[in-house]
């Protein structure tokens, strides 16, 4: 499960720094979004053929990951 976060990458160079699917212009956020819009994996790997199934694991373990952290600071909507 731990080479998953492998397909994720920062470069300052490519997205403006935000974390990307293998060095493309996939950010993460992006496909989480599309995610919690209720697409699912399969229309996602429809409409970005360049994109596995194991990017989409990857953005969810990097999401999950992100949220193990010691306090959460509230936020106004």
């Amino acid at each position: 499960m731990e080479n998953l976060l492998d397909r994720i990458s920062i470069d300052p160079e490519i997205c403006h720094g935000k974390p990307c699917i293998r060095e493309m212009r996939y950010p993460v956020e992006m496909l989480l979004d599309l995610l919690s819009s209720g697409m699912s994996t399969e229309e996602i790997l429809s409409d970005y053929p360049s994109l596995k199934v194991e990017d989409i694991q990857a953005c969810l373990l990097y999401a999950s990951r992100l949220m193990k952290v010691k306090s959460i600071l509230r936020l106004s909507a």
